[in-house]
């Protein structure tokens, strides 16, 4: 009977790792299990506020007269009275009166950057025919669990015309980066809303019949009115 080789004992032939190199991968894992915990709890639990939009002079001069045009109040330097201006007796005329609205998405969270209680807490996003938001909401210390921490919420609106009519169908909610199933919004996911409440008289009844046109491009939002 053959008798069989020896294996050769030698550092290449053996398997394994070395103690420095147990220690040196438990490190790493220690390292990046931190390092991971640390993000979820900074992007989940303590999200950092939004960066307000800056609006450019040019800009900001451009939203204030579509501002004044909608009488809007727009607080500006050495501007006077403008309630006062605007307050003058003169007969009511619609000629010339334009009834399209047009704002870019630059200059609607520049408008709410103008507010301090939502500069750093919403920020809108316009695509084609959809308008989203980002919310972050600040939790009441005493809530149970979630109390003092911030949640992050997020909504999608599409916005269109269908057959003459608008059409406002809510696309989804989300917290926390989870979407929030259809039952618990009611059942109102990917439903056109005007369509399932604007048969009655009412507010999306309302909203339907007063306007004629409705586009939402990447970063435009185009509304024209009824008469």
């Amino acid at each position: 009977m053959e008798a069989r080789p020896e294996v050769e004992n030698t550092p290449a032939a053996r398997r394994g790792f070395s103690g420095a190199q147990v220690a040196l991968i438990v490190l790493v894992f220690i390292g990046v299990t931190i390092g991971a915990t640390l993000w979820v709890a900074r992007t989940y639990f303590f999200p950092q506020p939004f960066q307000p939009v800056q609006l450019s002079a040019q800009e900001d001069a451009r939203l204030n007269a579509k501002l004044r045009r909608l009488d809007i109040g727009v607080a500006e330097p050495d501007a006077g009275d403008a309630d006062s201006d605007w307050l003058r007796p003169e007969p009511y005329s619609e000629a010339g009166a334009s009834r399209e609205v047009r704002l870019s998405e630059r200059e609607l969270n520049g408008l709410l950057a103008r507010d301090p209680q939502l500069a750093e807490r919403v920020a809108v996003d316009l695509s084609r025919d959809l308008a989203s938001a980002r919310v972050l909401i600040p939790v009441d210390p005493d809530f149970p669990l979630l109390g003092g921490r911030t949640l992050r919420v997020a909504a999608g609106l599409q916005l269109a015309m269908q057959a003459d009519r608008i059409a406002i169908t809510l696309r989804g909610v989300s917290i926390m980066g989870i979407p929030v199933p259809s039952a618990w919004l009611g059942g109102l996911k990917n439903r056109d809303l005007v369509a399932e409440f604007g048969g009655d008289p009412g507010f999306w009844r309302s909203l339907a019949d007063g306007i004629e046109d409705l586009r939402i491009t990447d970063g435009q939002l185009v509304m024209q009115l009824r008469e």
